[in-house]
């Protein structure tokens, strides 16, 4: 099995050769002549389907109000089901839940790493 710091060294030199590919790639779309007049045929494209949901959301009124209190719960609701399940299992408890046909949902956890603050590591 590998080290985690060797590839966690790995990963970060693919990122920046994915990186410099990227950039190669930007490159040569900036030079496709039609390219950029797509990009802002886009533009425009993007500007007026905002204008008509802007005011299709107008038009719905308090029926938009609510998507969005719904939105804002449904977020809530998840970042406590989270604390809920991260407490359970450092507590040694098994965590599981089920839909309304009975089908059995359990939790995936995902590992992020991000800089340290001042390049200290976090103890």
């Amino acid at each position: 099995m590998q080290n985690i710091q060797e590839i966690f060294i790995k990963m970060r030199e693919m990122k920046k050769e994915q990186k410099d590919l990227k950039e190669m790639y930007k490159d040569a779309l900036a030079q496709a002549d039609e390219y950029e007049e797509i990009v802002e045929q886009m533009k425009q494209l993007r500007e007026k389907k905002k204008q008509i949901e802007t005011r299709i959301q107008a038009e719905m009124g308090k029926a938009w109000e609510k998507l969005d209190d719904i939105k804002f719960e449904m977020e809530t609701n998840k970042e406590m089901m989270t604390d809920i399940a991260m407490t359970t299992l450092m507590k040694g408890g098994r965590v599981e839940v089920k839909d309304e046909y009975e089908n059995p949902y359990e939790p995936v956890f995902k590992v992020n790493f991000k800089k340290a603050e001042d390049g200290q590591t976090a103890e």
